[in-house]
């Protein structure tokens, strides 16, 4: 999924460079890895990019159009990837997923039918409706912050998507509102989403110090 605007960076943050290559790139790589077929969905006006983008890398990927909401977004890639028994959702601006991560994700999805990464919530967390005072101390007794991939069985997120209300930001959440349960996987604390500037410097640098490896492919 590269179909956001990146507001919050203030830049089409899956296309910054990122080691010598757009950000959106290095997960591209991670999932060729393992598995078999790609789709890539992206804005109207990086089609052309995202194609020169895959051929570069020598993935056998589909590039196709976004929609106005993530949701619409994902709908349309589910479209382009065609049959398939379970499907792969991930953010393109999360860069540093390890091939490992998405074989665990595979693996519970294909037993659960859907499985997601998440770690726990370590800091302590203050509610504030005005970003000024705190409110209340939230109890971070099971609470996990959730991560992509997001692998699900085919036909359980086309259902999801197709019974969702209103608007969900990832796909777990449209599979919670259609009454099916997601499994937890033990997700990956460097698999860090990019939201600002800074997020980037420390991708670089993780990416220079060689956190990125290979895996192998799952059938």
């Amino acid at each position: 999924m590269a179909a956001g605007r990146g507001a919050r960076m203030g830049a089409d943050k899956v296309w910054l460079p990122l080691a010598d290559l757009p950000v959106v790139a290095h997960s591209l790589k991670a999932f060729g890895s393992v598995v078999e077929r790609l789709v890539l969905v992206v804005g109207r006006e990086r089609v052309q990019h995202g194609l020169d983008l895959v051929s570069h890398l020598g993935l056998p990927a589909v590039v196709c159009e976004g929609g106005e909401r993530r949701q619409d977004s994902v709908r349309k890639g589910l479209d382009a990837l065609g049959i398939v028994d379970l499907v792969a959702i991930h953010d393109g601006a999360r860069p540093l997923v390890n091939p490992s991560l998405i074989e665990s994700c595979f693996r519970a999805a294909e037993r659960y039918g859907a499985a997601v990464p998440a770690v726990p919530v370590r800091d302590t967390v203050k509610r504030s409706g005005d970003g000024s005072w705190i409110e209340e101390t939230v109890d971070r007794e099971g609470l996990w912050v959730v991560q992509t991939p997001q692998v699900f069985r085919l036909e359980l997120i086309r259902e999801a998507y197709e019974r969702v209300a209103g608007e969900v930001t990832d796909d777990a959440a449209a599979a919670e509102q259609a009454g099916r349960r997601v499994r937890l996987v033990p997700g990956d604390p460097w698999n860090l989403k990019l939201t600002v500037r800074e997020d980037l410097a420390v991708a670089e640098a993780l990416v220079r110090a060689g956190l990125l490896s290979g895996g192998g492919r799952v059938g």
